[in-house]
């Protein structure tokens, strides 16, 4: 059978694979056939699978691909035409109540991937259980059906929609306007080759920021770098925020639900400092109440400030469909990730790196404090950390090797710290007694091994990284 020799799995951000090596084709009607057979196996015929690409090499085709798959099986389809970031998607298949949204992506992952990202009811990430169902789908499909996309859309089994100004007003609805207004912010906008441009301009825009925006060209190679906002790749941003004298630089990933931060100053904000700036803004800013949630690999820091307000905080394995799974479970406030992710309660259930940034301007508007000013505040309240993250290429022979040394024989290294306790959650994460960890975890969309660090001083940072990864022979 066709799909069984055929290596689709999904991962914390979808099924992503290298193109026309896994990423062909047959895999993309596959997948999409997958889809249609689930929906199938319900019995209910008024379902409908919403469908949105960004700007990757493929993303077009391969969105047509799906929808076309959908339409020969029968299977209503909502086809966004034109580049959409991720959240937009997530906001349509929540609004218009559909079963499924397929969004063709890679997200952050290197130009030469491209990837389907399943989005289930109610607009949040399909969770462990739907993946592994879709899965096994994948692996009965003979021969995926399809037809003509234009015949379909004639048919009117495909329906092209532009749920841009619902999104945008859902955002605006959420966020002070007036107090942006009266602050005469100048921001520049780094869409890093990605799908942001519009929806984040329009945003700020509307609230009378004064915007310039970079690197928003279309291509499909990313300027020749990760389409990930880091203290790596945002040096072009930095320099514009000086010699510009902006108040802000903000960033978003290929697919725009992550976001990155220039300060005033020309500093790169980590995303852990984003997310305690959010979380700390809401509570003592806004009056808002409500738990946090955070993955294995963020900030201790929202514990602490969760403390403080007296607030649960909860901790989750990585992948964002834990994190709305844990905060529709716990009404959270927010929920985020140290790679930028993040969503708050009363959005959509998935991550939206252009409504975060929203939110990040009304809190410097409404403060009155910078973004640096905030961070530094947080700091004085609730101490320093530092924060170390560390990837290393695996082949099969490696990851065979470490999953044997850490899992199976839940090997560790001596540390010269007090151990609190181990967690085997999601990889393995080691808790010092002083507050600081260390966790190793394999990527779910990546053939890396990921280490994560968090103490009070960088020495023992370094420390702790460079025992942990001499250990596992890195």
């Amino acid at each position: 059978m066709e799909g069984v020799d055929n290596l689709i799995k999904f991962g914390t951000g979808g099924w992503r694979a290298i193109i026309a090596d896994d990423f062909t084709y047959s895999n993309i009607r596959i997948v999409a056939q997958a889809v249609a057979e689930d929906i199938k196996n319900r019995n209910n015929t008024d379902q409908v699978v919403v469908i949105g690409y960004d700007n990757r090499f493929l993303s077009d085709t391969a969105a047509k691909l799906c929808a076309e798959v959908l339409a020969a099986n029968n299977i209503r389809t909502l086809f966004i035409d034109n580049q959409a970031p991720t959240p937009l998607i997530m906001y349509t298949v929540r609004e218009v109540g559909a079963t499924y949204g397929m969004v063709i992506t890679a997200s952050h992952n290197p130009a030469n991937y491209n990837g389907i990202k399943i989005i289930s009811v109610g607009g949040r990430d399909a969770n462990a259980d739907e993946s592994d169902r879709l899965e096994e789908i994948i692996s009965t499909i003979d021969k995926p059906l399809y037809m003509n996309f234009e015949d379909a859309v004639a048919q009117e089994k495909i329906q092209k929609i532009n749920p841009l100004n619902s999104y945008i007003d859902a955002i605006l609805r959420m966020v002070d306007i007036e107090a942006i207004r009266n602050s005469n912010l100048k921001i520049i906008i780094d869409t890093m080759y990605g799908v942001s441009k519009l929806s984040l301009q329009t945003v700020l825009i509307t609230c009378r920021c004064n915007v310039d925006v970079i690197n928003d060209r279309h291509d499909t190679l990313f300027g020749g770098q990760l389409p990930a906002p880091s203290i790596d790749t945002l040096g072009k941003l930095q320099r514009l925020v000086l010699e510009r004298k902006a108040d802000l630089g903000l960033a978003t990933d290929g697919d725009a639900d992550r976001l990155g931060i220039i300060s005033d100053k020309g500093e790169f904000i980590h995303p852990n400092d984003i997310l305690t700036i959010m979380y700390y803004y809401l509570l003592k800013y806004k009056g808002l109440k409500g738990p946090v949630v955070r993955n294995i690999a963020t900030t201790h820091l929202l514990d602490r400030i969760a403390d403080s307000f007296g607030q649960e905080h909860y901790e989750v394995p990585v992948g964002f469909k834990y994190i709305s799974s844990k905060m529709e479970e716990t009404n959270a406030l927010l929920g985020g990730e140290s790679s930028g992710g993040l969503t708050i309660r009363g959005h959509i259930k998935g991550k939206d790196g252009i409504f975060a940034a929203a939110i990040l301007v009304e809190a410097i508007s409404t403060t009155g404090l910078s973004i640096s000013q905030l961070s530094d505040k947080i700091h004085e309240t609730y101490g320093q950390t530092y924060f170390i993250e560390c990837n290393r290429k695996l082949d099969d022979k490696l990851k065979s090797h470490l999953m044997e040394r850490l899992f199976a024989s839940k090997k560790v290294p001596e540390i010269p710290y007090d151990i609190d306790k181990i967690s085997y959650l999601d990889g393995v994460k080691i808790y010092f007694k002083d507050g600081g960890w260390i966790s190793a975890r394999f990527s779910g969309t990546e053939p890396l091994i990921r280490i994560f660090c968090e103490m009070d001083t960088k020495g023992k940072c370094e420390n702790v990284i460079d025992i942990f990864t001499t250990f596992l022979g890195l």
